[in-house]
């Protein structure tokens, strides 16, 4: 028989769910030929009761989710709506290696009014597998432990039902984990880790799981992993809507830097909560990394250029946009590392309290549109009042993150070498290699490498 894992809980095995049942309940449910799927092919899906499996066709459109006995058929077999909808992996005995297999979970409400059953279903490969969760997961929308890929505000937001915190718990691990074993790392955040830990550490987080890293988890690793969820956010730390302002900043900086810091100042008190508190998160912490420069060799400059990239990055997508942006961001980054204790004061900490309850109509919701500078007077000395000292006892239960990305590319004098350089660097793979890291290996680090000529 189908060894448990693979078997759906009796809980959740009640009736299969027609397509024409769920257009009673979604309108939607009915496949709109205009829509453009999103992702279609085969699968092999569990049967709910025998538990064997049948291969059909899945086609991704909309919040739908359809599948079909025959590629040809117009007519769904099933289908089911995904907005709420819990996308999980499953692992497999080892003796079934090869099996690649991941369930999706109606949200509760569907389930208890339709009583429609989960889709157990196996890809042919792990790559097929991904491709369809990641897919799944982001039209599903709500965060229901996924981490990777999901927005900023609604992380920060499902993560207080486990106390507070001003950024993702996964940021907070990383960096308590690299601070007490990574200072001394040569090459910090510019090695790439080990893909195939990256994968399982991503894959822990999403599953809803607080994974802690052992002792003799690879520093590299960690660095890693904490770069793609900040490249797998769908919007940056720095909005789409700031990259022009952020970009105007490093502009100034060649002719007046006075003015670049005044117009930064600006840009970041407008910029969403969340985003504010993890990018002065970040900044405070790669101020500690680069101080041990002499012997990591990371340098506040080779840690803007690094780590700039994943902060700060145009929604265009295209290979002469990012390398005119390239300079302005990694002096913006520079200076926001640099002089983190004016740009990111401590008076503009947000308190670290518990959420209001929903059923205390005493406490008003906290404001995350964004910071304002009308405070000007600091907030009582506690836990979250100064994050370079709870970054300088080491204790990591004590640092809490509070930072935005952003995107660099360093290149050299020669544009057509630097374009070559970018192109071949374009792919960006799972163990959180970026295209920065793959451009490094072609010169020393040094400051001199990364001046800008334009073309």
């Amino acid at each position: 028989g189908q060894p448990a894992c693979l078997s759906l809980s009796t809980a959740r095995s009640r009736s299969v769910m027609t397509g024409e049942q769920m257009a009673a309940f979604h309108p939607a449910s009915t496949p709109n030929p205009l829509e453009r799927p999103i992702k279609m092919g085969w699968l092999k899906k569990q049967r709910s009761i025998v538990k064997n499996w049948q291969q059909r066709y899945f086609v991704l459109r909309a919040q739908q989710l359809y599948y079909y006995k025959d590629e040809e058929d117009v007519k769904p077999q099933g289908c089911m709506y995904l907005p709420g909808s819990t996308i999980k992996e499953i692992a497999t005995n080892p003796e079934e290696a090869g099996k690649f297999v991941f369930e999706v979970i109606p949200a509760s409400c569907d389930q208890s009014r339709t009583g429609q059953d989960s889709y157990v279903l196996m890809a042919s490969s792990q790559a097929e597998m991904e491709e369809w969760v990641k897919f799944l997961r982001r039209v599903s929308g709500t965060p229901s432990g996924a981490v990777f890929g999901q927005r900023l505000d609604e992380t920060v937001a499902y993560e207080q039902k486990f106390g507070p915190h001003l950024v993702p718990i996964l940021v907070e691990k990383c960096a308590e984990f690299i601070l007490e074993h990574g200072l001394n790392e040569e090459g910090i955040f510019r090695l790439p880790g080990q893909d195939n830990l990256v994968k399982q550490l991503r894959d822990a987080f999403d599953a809803g799981e607080r994974p802690s890293f052992d002792r003799d988890t690879d520093v590299h690793t960690v660095a890693s992993l904490l770069k793609l969820y900040l490249r797998d956010l769908p919007e940056p730390v720095v909005p789409w809507s700031q990259y022009d302002g952020f970009l105007l900043c490093g502009q100034l900086m060649n002719s007046d830097e006075a003015k670049a810091q005044q117009e930064l100042i600006k840009q970041l008190s407008i910029l969403p909560r969340d985003n504010y508190s993890l990018l002065s998160y970040i900044c405070r912490f790669l101020h500690e990394i680069q101080l041990n420069c002499g012997v990591n060799k990371m340098s506040v400059d080779n840690l803007a250029t690094v780590i700039g990239v994943n902060l700060i990055r145009s929604k265009v997508e295209d290979p002469a946009v990012i390398m005119r942006g390239t300079p302005q961001i990694q002096r913006v980054m520079t200076m926001m590392i640099r002089d983190h204790e004016v740009l990111f004061p401590k008076s503009k900490d947000a308190p670290l309290s518990p959420p209001a309850s929903q059923n205390d109509p005493k406490k008003p919701p906290v404001a995350r549109s964004s910071v304002g500078w009308d405070a000007t007077e600091d907030p009582p000395i506690s836990r979250t009042d100064s994050v370079s000292n709870m970054i300088r006892c080491r204790k990591p239960s004590s640092f809490h993150p509070t930072v935005p990305s952003v995107q660099v590319i360093p290149h050299k004098s020669c544009f057509g070498l630097a374009i070559g350089i970018l192109r071949d660097a374009v792919a960006v793979d799972a163990a959180g290699i970026d295209s920065f890291e793959c451009i490094l290996k072609a010169w020393p680090l040094s400051i001199s490498s990364f001046c800008w000529y334009p073309g």
